[in-house]
């Protein structure tokens, strides 16, 4: 058989008697931006690298689960990932496939599997990703997941694939933005991505010396969070405050309103949104990008299957994905403690 492998919407086929793995995914209209990490190629050409390396033929699948309901497979070669482990993005792009979340979509799915010859597939996405593929796993195709998220939000994991470049991105425009506050002694809030968890919002927060990060994880209370520490700013002598604002904790905008009703202060609201999911990953996201996709191809070569790549104490290891998806995560302890601290509340 061949084995597959799938990042996201990226998989990678093996011909019978070797191991296939790779898909690649083609952009649909509807795809959504989200899924677009940093650092996604670098782990695409990692997979593809490992696996020729072991004599393994790979493919890629266009639109992700989408490609594979339709069976839209292209070949993956040494040129196909050439010089793109600097490059935003994914080669493969990606797609929703509202189809692949219904069991008949999915045993569609798994019917182009056999088709194909396809064993295995190497999942390159979040949580709703691991969740596709664990359901393609219940009709016996290999499934290993490789996490891809901003959000840092894979519970399995210390460390998600896009985390560290859109963390930099959302530093570089925050100090870019305080040069301005300083100036003119104003108040700005800056809203970066976290629908459901804090973790970007709280490290960027760190980062860049906020006065207070507001995310989802805590009930926002405007007086205590933002009001209390802006009046302790002040009369520590400070002129101008940084507010960092998870999307999924608070509005920034009513944030903003907040604080010129309540405190008389003048705020600019500046909402990072996508740009924070593009430009040229980091070191590290494409270092920890390229051992996880080498580890993808190991783990299948070896047989195993519903697997997870995860990173522990900088060590890449894997977990069973149904395992890895009933963890719970919390924000670091720590980090929090010493944000705290610094605010000076």
């Amino acid at each position: 058989g061949i084995m597959y492998v799938t990042f996201g919407t990226f998989k990678l086929r093996l011909r019978k008697g070797v191991s296939e793995y790779g898909k690649c995914s083609e952009t649909h209209r509807r795809a959504d931006q989200r899924r677009r990490r940093p650092g996604m190629n670098a782990a695409i050409r990692a997979v593809v690298r490992t696996a020729m390396k072991n004599s393994i033929e790979c493919v890629g699948i266009r639109r992700g689960w989408a490609g594979l309901i339709a069976g839209d497979i292209c070949p993956m070669n040494s040129g196909s990932v050439s010089r793109i482990i600097n490059r935003g993005g994914t080669v493969l792009y990606t797609a929703r496939s509202d189809e692949f979340r219904t069991p008949e979509g999915q045993k569609k799915a798994a019917n182009t599997c056999k088709l194909l010859g396809l064993d295995g597939i190497v999942a390159i996405g979040g949580d709703g990703t691991f969740r596709g593929a664990q359901d393609l796993s219940r009709f016996g195709v290999s499934v290993v997941g490789v996490p891809g998220t901003i959000d840092n939000d894979i519970v399995c994991t210390d460390y998600t694939i896009g985390f560290d470049t859109a963390a930099n991105t959302a530093v570089e425009c925050i100090d870019r933005l305080r040069d301005t506050m300083q100036s003119h002694e104003r108040c700005s809030v800056v809203e970066v991505m976290g629908r459901h968890a804090g973790y970007l919002a709280l490290y960027v927060g760190v980062a860049v010396g906020a006065t207070a990060v507001l995310v989802p994880e805590h009930q926002y209370d405007f007086e205590k969070h933002v009001a209390e520490k802006i009046r302790a700013a002040r009369l520590g002598g400070k002129t101008n405050f940084m507010i960092v604002v998870a999307e999924g904790a608070a509005s920034a905008m009513d944030v903003g309103k907040e604080i010129k009703e309540h405190l008389g202060l003048d705020p600019r609201v500046t909402i990072l949104g996508h740009i924070q999911r593009g430009g040229s990953p980091t070191a590290k996201d494409r270092v920890l990008a390229t051992r996880m996709g080498y580890e993808a191809v190991r783990v299948l070569a070896e047989g195993m299957t519903n697997r997870v790549i995860c990173v522990r104490d900088d060590q890449i290891v894997n977990v069973d994905i149904d395992e890895g998806l009933a963890m719970k995560k919390t924000l670091n302890a720590e980090e929090f403690e010493v944000m705290t601290v610094m605010t000076g509340v």
